[in-house]
């Protein structure tokens, strides 16, 4: 039996997350802005209740292009606080179309948002080396600067725990324990990342 992170628990659809996404070193502008957004609807619920609803997400945030999302209006607003599909929090919807034009003027300075966020570790994986889920912190210096440039640019729903939940499941740092059988693969999967440089990378 595969040994595995203990908070992946018995859900399928957490399981499936836990093998296949959370910590894969990631450089695209559309999932890392979805896991942006996810992350902040996930503020005060459970990432497998965000899970259940991921989909319903892309569908109503036309796959979160934020080219589109950003020109979103009053009335796209109503139409997703009508939506049963996703948490219909009126701040978390809003944040969500403001950080997408947040995003668009993060990709006119930086080329990319890929270059933006990964920078805070000059576009190399870290790998950590925890033993236990308690080993591992909430928040880092890294994701606190990430979070105060992100508010410093109109960002919301970014505070550095949203924020070091996001690296983590983008690949910014490998916090999957030691014994987990991810562990290993994901550490590969850094080894042969391709580090983004801002302005160059595509």
């Amino acid at each position: 039996m595969k040994h595995r992170c203990e908070w992946s628990g018995n859900d399928p659809l957490y399981i499936a997350y836990h093998d296949d996404e959370w910590g894969v070193p990631a450089n695209d502008d559309r999932h890392l802005f979805e896991m942006l957004v996810l992350e902040g609807a996930q503020a005060g619920l459970s990432w497998l209740t965000i899970l259940k609803k991921r989909e319903n997400y892309r569908k109503a945030f036309h796959s979160f292009d934020p080219e589109i999302v950003a020109a979103y209006s009053e009335r796209d607003i109503k139409r997703l606080l009508a939506d049963s599909g996703i948490v219909r929090n009126r701040l978390k919807i809003e944040s969500a179309i403001k950080n997408a034009r947040g995003v668009l003027k993060i990709k006119e300075e930086y080329g990319t948002l890929a270059a933006f966020i990964w920078k805070y570790v000059d576009g190399t994986p870290h790998q950590n080396d925890w033993k236990s889920i308690a080993e591992i912190p909430a928040r880092t210096d890294q994701s606190d600067a990430m979070s105060k440039d992100l508010k410093r640019r109109g960002f919301n729903f970014v505070g550095s725990t949203i924020c070091y939940a996001s690296m983590q499941a983008i690949g910014i740092v490998n916090d999957h324990i030691v014994d987990c059988f991810r562990y290993a693969e994901v550490k590969k999967m850094a080894r042969q990342f391709t580090p983004v440089v801002a302005g160059k990378h595509t």
